[in-house]
């Protein structure tokens, strides 16, 4: 399903509007409202499903675990956790959109407006960004509720909330425009997202690994999320947080311009 399109858009070159437009601002409306008017299937499981983490790993489990960096286990876990919910939400909110869109061939409409590729990329990737900080919000909300949640280094803390979402969210246009039909989808979130997750020192420490598991775990983008949005919340760092906000950053730049460029492609997009 990729082709060229090996036309020129007039948005592209200086339109009127410009990149954050009129246009751009529908199209980031109506994928927002996508999420916000279907609460139930956006926020309400994740909700749950952090409830269940916080009380069984936190709660139950929590009692019999040492403190881990002179934290307390369910401290310790739950900024984990925030970076789990925001990526997998943030992911699954632009990859679900994209695709469903192609689907049912309405994508088409947006790709005959007016509208530059830059600015339709950006309005899926932003909207799905903020479904995924939202997620992570809520998920600070429910941890508050099992203990207090410190907050060490708040610009720290939201460049990560915000780097983070972005990175996966332009990941999930990527995994809207290969996949072929829903069952993809699933495979992209269950076998190559969440096992990086649950390998990227969400529940444990890096310093409990051996030396060879410690190295292996380093080639584990996952972890520099983590311990990034750790070190805003608790001030505690296994990795250098200034490098490791650089390199997402440069990296989440990237993806997005791989976006931009696979939309003027029309890669996934024309038959």
């Amino acid at each position: 399903m990729s082709a060229d399109t090996g036309t020129s858009r007039p948005a592209d070159s200086a339109a009127a509007n410009g990149v954050f437009g009129v246009g751009f601002r529908s199209l980031l409306r109506r994928e927002i409202l996508r999420f916000v008017r279907r609460p139930t299937n956006t926020f309400v499981p994740p909700a749950i499903t952090n409830v269940l983490y916080f009380a069984v790993f936190g709660v139950v489990l929590g009692q019999r675990i040492d403190n881990i960096a002179g934290f307390d286990y369910i401290v310790f876990l739950l900024p984990g956790l925030v970076v789990l919910g925001a990526i997998s939400n943030a992911f699954e909110n632009a990859s679900f959109s994209i695709f469903h869109g192609r689907w049912n061939e309405y994508i088409h409409e947006t790709l005959t407006s007016p509208l530059s590729y830059t600015s339709m990329v950006l309005a899926y990737i932003l909207a799905a960004a903020l479904r995924g900080v939202v997620v992570g919000v809520i998920i600070v909300a429910i941890g508050l509720i099992f203990t207090p949640v410190p907050i060490a280094e708040p610009l720290y803390l939201a460049a990560f909330m915000i780097v983070v979402p972005l990175l996966f969210a332009s990941l999930g246009v990527i995994g809207g425009l290969v996949a072929n039909d829903f069952d993809d989808l699933t495979v992209m979130s269950q076998f190559i997202l969440r096992p990086l997750v649950f390998f990227g020192a969400v529940f444990y420490s890096l310093d409990i690994l051996p030396p060879l598991y410690r190295t292996l775990s380093l080639l584990n983008p996952m972890v520099y999320m983590v311990n990034g949005v750790r070190f805003g919340f608790l001030g505690y760092q296994e990795v250098d947080p200034l490098v490791s906000l650089g390199v997402l950053s440069g990296f989440a730049a990237a993806v997005i311009a791989l976006d931009v460029y696979l939309f003027k492609r029309g890669y996934g997009l024309i038959d």
